[in-house]
C-alpha cells in the first residue's frame, strides 16, 4: 500500500515508529497537500455564490489549479520515501579499505542529490500553492475565510520543512556548483514565500478581528 493510501491513523502510525519513511519529507508533502486542500475547499465554498459572482471564472481557475497541486504533493509523499531508499543503502555500504570507501563516497554523493529531488519540488510546489492563497483572500467566501489562513500556515510550514530537508542533504554534498544552485533556489523561493503567506494570514486576520 502506498503511503498515500493510508488512513490517518496508520500515517501518523508509521511515522511515529522507527521506519525509515515516511519522515519530514513525506510529513512536509502531505502538510502542503492539506494546506492546498483548504485553498479547494474555499473555492467550492464561494462558486455559485451570487456575492462573489464577479470572481467567479478566476475561482474556477484557482481551484482546477489547488487540485493539480494537491494530487502532486500527495505523489510526493510516495516519491521522498522511494528517493530515500538509496541514500539508506549507501549509507550501509562497507567501507574497510580504500576501494570500497571510493566507491561508498561516489554511491552516497548521487544518492544525496536523488534525495533532495522531492524535497526541491515540495519547495517550488508550496510556493505556488501560497500564491494561489493569496489570489484567493480577497475573493473567497468570508464564511470561509479562516480555511484560507489556516491552509497558508499549512503551506508556509511545508516551503520550509521543504528547504530543512534539501539542507540535510545538501550539507554532505561536495558538488559546489550544485549546492550553490539548490541554495540559491530554494532560499529565494522560501524567502518570499515565507513573507507572502504572512501578508495573507495578517489580512485574514485583520478580516476576523
Amino acid at each position: 500500500m502506498k503511503l498515500a493510501d493510508k488512513s490517518c491513523v496508520e500515517f501518523t502510525e508509521v511515522l511515529s515508529s522507527k521506519a525509515a519513511v515516511p519522515g519530514g519529507g513525506g510529513a512536509a508533502a502531505l502538510v502542503g497537500g492539506i494546506g492546498t486542500a483548504l485553498a479547494g475547499m474555499v473555492c467550492n465554498l464561494t462558486i455559485g455564490k451570487k456575492k462573489y459572482a464577479q470572481y467567479e471564472e478566476e475561482v474556477k481557475e484557482i481551484l482546477a489549479k489547488t487540485e493539480e497541486i494537491q494530487n502532486d504533493l500527495l505523489k510526493m509523499i510516495d516519491e521522498d520515501a522511494e528517493n530515500f531508499l538509496p541514500l539508506s543503502k549507501a549509507y550501509g555500504m562497507p567501507k574497510d579499505t580504500e576501494e570500497e570507501k571510493k566507491k561508498k563516497e561516489e554511491v552516497l554523493q548521487e544518492a544525496l542529490k536523488t534525495a533532495c529531488e522531492v524535497p526541491i519540488k515540495i519547495v517550488r510546489t508550496s510556493y505556488e500553492a501560497i500564491k494561489l492563497h493569496e489570489a484567493l483572500v480577497d475573493k473567497g467566501s468570508k464564511l470561509a475565510i479562516s480555511d484560507v489562513g489556516v491552509g497558508v500556515q499549512c503551506l508556509r510550514a511545508a516551503l520550509i520543512s521543504g528547504q530543512l530537508n534539501v539542507i540535510i542533504n545538501i550539507s554532505m554534498i561536495k558538488d559546489e556548483a550544485y549546492v550553490k544552485r539548490v541554495k540559491e533556489e530554494t532560499d529565494q523561493l522560501v524567502s518570499e514565500g515565507t513573507k507572502m503567506a504572512d501578508e495573507v494570514y495578517r489580512k485574514v486576520e485583520s478580516m476576523l478581528l
